[in-house]
């Protein structure tokens, strides 16, 4: 469940309340009682990526032309609206 502050002691508090949001906490800024906005943790940053990391996995195959009929399908697809 979050946690409901009120906008005065959020202002006064917002620090805490800010690690608090960076550590998965949702908390829930309110004017007057009633809910106003939500302060959460952004999602986590993708992964970087790393080059090699799937060596080995494709084979040769992968990389040999496609045949005539997939060629022409394809071709077929990228015309139509």
């Amino acid at each position: 469940m979050s946690a409901v502050i009120n906008v005065h002691d959020a202002k006064t508090h917002f620090s805490r309340l800010l690690k608090r949001a960076h550590a998965g906490e949702e908390i829930v800024l309110a004017k007057a009682g009633k809910p106003y906005a939500r302060l959460m943790p952004l999602a986590a940053a993708r992964p970087q990526r790393r080059p090699g990391r799937v060596k080995g996995q494709v084979d040769a195959r992968f990389f040999e032309p496609l045949p005539e009929e997939d060629l022409r399908l394809w071709e077929n697809h990228r015309s139509s609206p």
